[in-house]
């Protein structure tokens, strides 16, 4: 099986996707990575709601599990978008390869936007369940949390270095935030959202790791 061409996070087992995002292929990468850190905060956002109570419960089981596979959609779609931004810097340098980059650049920016937007949005539901969830399964909704910071932070960092990388084609950073506005404050939501994530981890720790305390 060649990793790059036939892994998928739809069709492929655990053992296969990983086997394939540990080879220097760049496709599967990080980005895809952001995306399966994803589908896993969402499986156990379903998870703790489907052992909670509350009138809410159903609604934020419906939205994770919607989430769940919709993550790995998007994870797909950003190996595919680090592929071209691998083969862009590969070509021969000129104006062909320029154009290349900055495509490729700022598609795989508008790829990780997307995955850091789902990962701010799932970050109500399961502040929710940290609150008003089976205590039982605080551990759980602490390790969602993880897996959700481990996205939001994924994400973040890749539209940050997509944007950056328009540097090799001649464009300067003043210049990328004037020509691409909406992807620059992508960044600055997704660091504000890192930062919630560790206050509401930060407010439930004493629940979840009692020994701590001692």
């Amino acid at each position: 099986m060649e990793p790059s061409e036939s892994v998928t996070t739809h069709e492929s087992t655990v053992e296969e996707w990983t086997r394939a995002l540990a080879e220097s292929t760049g496709s599967p990468g990080g980005g895809a990575g952001t995306g399966v850190m994803l589908s896993v905060a969402a499986s156990l956002t379903s998870m703790v709601a489907g052992y909670s109570d509350g009138d809410r419960v159903e609604a934020v089981r419906g939205r994770a599990r919607a989430l769940r596979s919709e993550a790995l959609r998007l994870a797909d779609e950003d190996a595919a978008a680090s592929q071209a931004f691998g083969a862009a810097f590969r070509l021969e340098k000129g104006p062909g390869r320029d154009e290349a980059i900055r495509q490729a650049s700022v598609d795989a920016a508008k790829s990780s936007a997307v995955l850091g937007e789902r990962a701010v949005q799932a970050i109500d539901d399961l502040a929710w369940l940290a609150e008003n969830g089976n205590p039982a399964l605080i551990a759980d909704t602490v390790v969602a949390f993880g897996a959700l910071r481990a996205a939001v932070a994924g994400a973040r960092t890749n539209v940050s270095f997509d944007l950056a990388s328009l540097r090799s084609a001649g464009t300067n950073l003043e210049d990328v935030r004037e020509q691409h506005p909406d992807l620059w404050a992508a960044v600055q939501r997704l660091t504000s959202a890192l930062e919630r994530i560790d206050s509401l981890t930060a407010g439930i720790d004493d629940r979840a790791a009692p020994t701590d305390s001692i």
